[in-house]
């Protein structure tokens, strides 16, 4: 199978598996809050694949960022049975399904950022680039906690589920941790590799250079 067709199949299993997940989740508008960067997510790829298209490690990253929104939303991020399981078993005092997905939150966007960074030469030097993916993620972590501030204010009780604070004062600095953390780790683990594959996306790109 080659590239082409495999990223068109898991586009389709990504929709599919998002409309089912729409049938019946535990609350739709809490649903829609949480699998929306999926929708926005989806057409922007389509429509950018020929001009720029991601390296097949992204494009797994962000299917599987993908799931984890997804599963999330069905259950919303304090009821996910996963996470009741994680509780139970590490015998922890909250559902922790949401440090997952501010895990990912660091650590898919930290290699969106460094592709992005590399591939249009905006910066040199690897310390350089490493401190300028930490703070993107960082950014975008920030804005999320903004959005759902900005979500509380309007709809008052409403938002708790999209919160999934859990009673927690200190939700919105760990969840900024948790991204912080995941990508640190997408950095050490998955640099060499990324460099390989942009290498092979684009041939501009020269991974001495940087």
């Amino acid at each position: 199978m080659n590239r082409d067709t495999g990223l068109l199949i898991a586009a389709f299993a990504l929709i599919l598996i998002l409309i089912v997940s729409g049938i019946s989740p535990y609350e739709r508008g809490t649903w829609l809050l949480e699998v929306f960067p999926v929708i926005a997510a989806l057409p922007l790829l389509f429509f950018t694949y020929r001009r720029f298209p991601l390296t097949t490690l992204l494009y797994v990253l962000i299917f599987v960022h993908s799931l984890i929104l997804i599963y999330g939303g069905i259950h919303t991020y304090a009821r996910v049975p996963l996470g009741f399981w994680m509780q139970d078993y590490f015998a922890l005092d909250r559902n922790p399904y949401d440090k997952i997905g501010h895990f990912a939150q660091g650590f898919v966007p930290a290699i969106a950022a460094r592709e992005v960074l590399l591939r249009g030469a905006y910066v040199r030097g690897r310390r350089m680039l490493a401190f300028l993916v930490i703070c993107v993620v960082l950014a975008v972590s920030a804005v999320y906690e903004l959005i759902e501030y900005a979500t509380a204010m309007l709809l008052g009780g409403g938002a708790v589920d999209f919160l999934g604070t859990q009673g927690d004062p200190w939700d919105t600095q760990k969840d900024m941790l948790f991204a912080l953390i995941g990508a640190v780790t997408a950095l050490v683990l998955l640099s060499r590799l990324h460099d390989r594959q942009i290498a092979q996306v684009d041939p501009r790109y020269n991974s001495g250079r940087a």
